[in-house]
């Protein structure tokens, strides 16, 4: 394959190669040592507001287990907090017109992450589909590392945009294959210097896309292309069958087997938005989550959320999730929250240890030739493993015509919603748009005289003019320092981004926000048009 062609339909590739290391994730259930692992704080617990931490003090740990005291220094300057904080922001302006006549939906989106986890197993897409006037954008959330949230986070926009081609240009790029021609370009990606792109396994993604491509051709109903609905369906699903099977078969060399088996037996949850003419849809599997900021003509504002999350507090997955095994497994599928006792989302790409069977899991684990070990990679099968697959990733794709009234869209990881609700996130984006300072309510507990006053001493300070120009930074700013009374904390915020990396996974999760904007030139002519 010509470097043409790998620079052409991938583009971006000037990533750091991933080092194999796995970190430990709040999706899959932690070991004992880890849960056990506790430090003391003066005065007041440093775990984040609607986290996972068991809720028990620092100090109680401590008199509990007896471990050393550490001295930690959580003093950090304004300086180092925003150097912190805006060290994976993106901000994106994008051209009004989509170059053929019409406005693009999309005027500008703002992007960042902030990581718990070392290395970060959170991952972020954002690219224009070239050849179908749409713009993608996906949040990813790593879980056991972060090799199947890249590699699904470098390849599903392709496999979406390919599904959305019509014959006559999948024709083209065959053709152009084939003759060893220039191969017209598939994406315009909007990479951060930070993002990472596994290089030395582009040939193996370009194969398999290929192969994809071909498949359609040959389908005698693919004509104009999938709708935006269905190519999202069919893309998740295509996928993670991919990353199945690479995992099984031989491929070109070392490096490139490890990455698959790592990718395979990974994890990650995707919410996908496509923003066309059509409007948005969104394709989401797991827990990370699509919220619409919407401006209603009074001025006021409202979260339209556009995905459920699918984990255990959602009553009809959890009724999905029984229909597909035996009544006599009704009590071991799900315990404590977890798929098997282990897994917090439901549904996800990659995690073949809760889709393949025993018997193939050893045959592709003992007749390999990597070291497993290295891989963080091991022979476990979960409790009452009795009818795989247990998880899928079929996504839920929900479409929302865009109208006037619609200014922005909000995808992120869990990290930001374990912190703040949607309606939170909405007001926050919405003040930063405007420069109107929405009140949050107040809690419904008494408050004092004393408490009343410096609550309104606080809002008075908090009247100022947004800190971050990034609206991602400011929620995760807000996200991490604000406190019981809803107003920012520079103490609170300091101790969070200050925590060692061996710490802070305990108390917060990876967070990933990418804020869309929408043209409202489009949305009026959408308007009009219906």
């Amino acid at each position: 394959m010509s470097g043409y062609l790998r620079s052409a339909l991938l583009l971006g590739t000037r990533g750091r190669h991933l080092s194999s290391s796995f970190a430990a994730s709040q999706h899959v259930l932690p070991d004992v040592a880890c849960r056990a692992l506790l430090f003391s704080s003066p005065a007041r617990s440093f775990s984040s507001r609607g986290g996972r931490s068991d809720g028990s003090s620092g100090q109680e740990g401590e008199n509990r287990l007896h471990p050393p005291r550490h001295e930690m220094d959580f003093q950090m300057s304004r300086l180092q907090i925003n150097a912190v904080l805006r060290a994976n922001e993106q901000s994106v302006r994008v051209p009004e017109f989509d170059g053929r006549g019409g406005p693009s939906p999309v005027l500008r989106f703002e992007s960042n992450q902030l990581p718990a986890n070392t290395p970060l197993e959170d991952r972020r897409s954002s690219a224009s589909s070239l050849q179908t006037r749409s713009m993608l954008f996906g949040v990813f959330d790593g879980h056991g590392g972060h090799a199947c949230a890249q590699a699904v986070s470098e390849r599903l926009p392709y496999y979406i945009s390919v599904a959305m081609m019509a014959e006559s240009v999948l024709e083209d790029l065959e053709a152009a294959m084939e003759t060893s021609r220039p191969v017209p370009p598939i994406l315009q990606w909007y990479k951060h210097h930070n993002d990472y792109n596994y290089r030395e396994s582009a040939a193996l993604y370009v194969d398999h896309l290929r192969v994809f491509w071909q498949e359609l051709l040959a389908s005698e109903e693919h004509g104009d292309g999938m709708r935006p609905a269905d190519a999202l369906s069919y893309a998740f699903q295509r996928l993670d069958t991919d990353l199945s099977l690479e995992a099984q078969v031989p491929l070109a060399n070392d490096l490139m087997r490890n990455t698959a088996l790592q990718a395979a037996f990974a994890g990650c949850t995707a919410c996908v938005a496509h923003v066309g003419p059509e409007g948005v849809h969104v394709a989401n599997a797991g827990d990370c989550r699509a919220v619409l900021g919407v401006q209603e003509a009074d001025g006021s504002w409202s979260a339209l959320p556009l995905t459920k999350d699918h984990n255990a507090a959602n009553v009809a997955e959890m009724e999905r999730v029984w229909r597909q095994h035996p009544a006599s497994e009704r009590q071991t599928v799900v315990v404590d929250d977890r798929l098997l006792g282990v897994l917090m989302p439901l549904r996800a790409f990659g995690d073949v240890r809760f889709k393949w069977s025993r018997e193939l899991q050893q045959s592709v684990l003992e007749n390999g030739d990597s070291d497993l070990e290295a891989l963080n990679i091991y022979q476990y099968a979960p409790p009452n493993y009795l009818t795989p697959p247990y998880l899928e990733v079929t996504p839920e794709v929900t479409h929302h015509r865009l109208r006037p009234q619609d200014r922005f869209l909000i995808l992120a990881s869990d990290g930001l919603w374990d912190e703040m609700s949607n309606d939170e996130a909405v007001r926050l984006v919405a003040e930063h748009l405007t420069g109107v300072h929405l009140q949050a309510p107040v809690s419904a507990r008494q408050l004092n005289l004393g408490q009343m006053h410096q609550l309104l001493l606080r809002r008075r300070a908090r009247a100022t003019p947004a800190l971050d120009l990034n609206a991602a930074t400011h929620l995760i700013r807000h996200a991490l320092g604000t406190n019981e009374y809803g107003e920012m904390d520079q103490e609170r915020l300091a101790t969070m981004l200050a925590l060692p990396s061996d710490l802070a996974r305990m108390y917060r999760d990876d967070i990933t926000v990418t804020v869309i904007y929408f043209n409202p030139n489009f949305n009026k002519n959408n308007n009009k048009e219906h």
